[in-house]
């Protein structure tokens, strides 16, 4: 489904001073996915009990919302002020706010697995997107990261997904117009491979997000289209999936070093003095790559750190870097005499 971005001034008019009214709803055409005011009939919101469980509903007149602690009634919910606490009929009681972004990604309906909200903050952080960026995304998934970039660029910026299956696509969809509320202006989403469609469509883009088994298939397609000084960063589960990226990057000589990481988040207990790391954190998702685009015929300097001994020995299958040599067939060597 594509649409276009609509047509905006080239000189936007000088901001206002004036103050907001905390009570009225945001500009729709920010497309910021956000909402103040009273809670309204078709709206998510998010009831947190006593013990921390979490649930997440669309607002429907007439209809009730059941838990082991009882029911409540959506009517009792619907025209409120969002951040009251709610009793349901069996004694339990309820935190009631609309769910943030980071929260709706994690609990929305899944065909793939998501892009957690720490990941989908490095890559809008490290990958630099800005308002007004062209971002092209391979791997729609379920539409998490999606909302992130489309939150980031912003109603003047453009994100092109690609997605190979349909059945994701479908609730990628799904997804970014529930959060959203609408078909986003900026989002357009293709059906089909990236590394075959984005060299067809002879776009250039400013960054290109790589969420997929092969990245490194795409990479040639990823570098035709990112303008100079663009960034390629590829978000992938595994050590051998990293190796052969980055490895991939290096050996195409049209990006800057590659540098890759990892985010691991752990909460804290804190009572009093019992300040104390929590029990459960959330730890390895994914490993992210970011690199730049260099100019047209221009190739970043050698490494003149030596790799470290055995890095690309007889036992690497991988992509070799041009200066490191084929290793010899008998690695025994020329061993001395006894």
């Amino acid at each position: 489904m594509s649409h276009a971005p609509p047509a905006l001034p080239l000189d936007p008019a000088p901001p206002t001073t004036a103050v907001v009214d905390a009570g009225t709803d945001v500009d729709h055409e920010a497309w910021s996915g956000v909402h103040r005011g009273p809670l309204r009939a078709g709206e998510w919101v998010r009831l947190v009990d006593q013990k921390g469980r979490k649930h997440n509903f669309a607002l429907e007149p007439g209809k009730r919302f059941f838990s082991n602690r009882g029911h409540l009634e959506h009517d009792d919910l619907i025209g409120r002020e969002e951040g009251f606490a709610v009793p349901s009929s069996a004694g339990g009681e309820y935190l009631v706010f609309r769910p943030l972004l980071s929260e709706f990604v994690v609990s929305m309906p899944r065909g793939a697995a998501v892009v957690y909200p720490k990941d989908a903050a490095q890559i809008v952080a490290m990958a630099d997107i800005f308002p007004g960026c062209h971002v092209v995304e391979a791997g729609v998934g379920s539409g998490a990261l999606t909302c992130s970039l489309l939150r980031a660029v912003g109603p003047r910026g453009r994100v092109s997904s690609f997605e190979r299956r349909e059945d994701f696509a479908d609730v990628a969809r799904r997804n970014v117009t529930q959060f959203f509320g609408g078909d986003h202006p900026a989002w357009q989403l293709t059906l089909g491979d990236l590394s075959e469609a984005l060299p067809a469509s002879g776009e250039q883009c400013d960054r290109v997000i790589l969420d997929m088994l092969a990245p490194w298939e795409c990479l040639d397609a990823a570098a035709q289209a990112l303008r100079p000084g663009g960034i390629v960063c590829a978000y992938v589960a595994t050590t051998t999936q990293l190796s052969r990226f980055v490895e991939t990057v290096r050996l195409h000589g049209g990006f800057t070093e590659p540098k890759a990481w990892e985010s691991l988040v752990r909460d804290w207990h804190v009572e009093g003095l019992a300040v104390r790391p929590d029990h459960k954190m959330i730890g390895h998702t994914a490993f992210l790559v970011t690199a730049r685009r260099m100019a047209p015929g221009e190739r970043p300097p050698r490494k003149t750190r030596r790799p470290a001994p055995g890095a690309y020995g007889p036992d690497y299958t991988g992509p070799r870097p041009a200066e490191v040599p084929e290793p010899a067939d008998d690695v025994a060597g020329d061993l001395p005499a006894d």
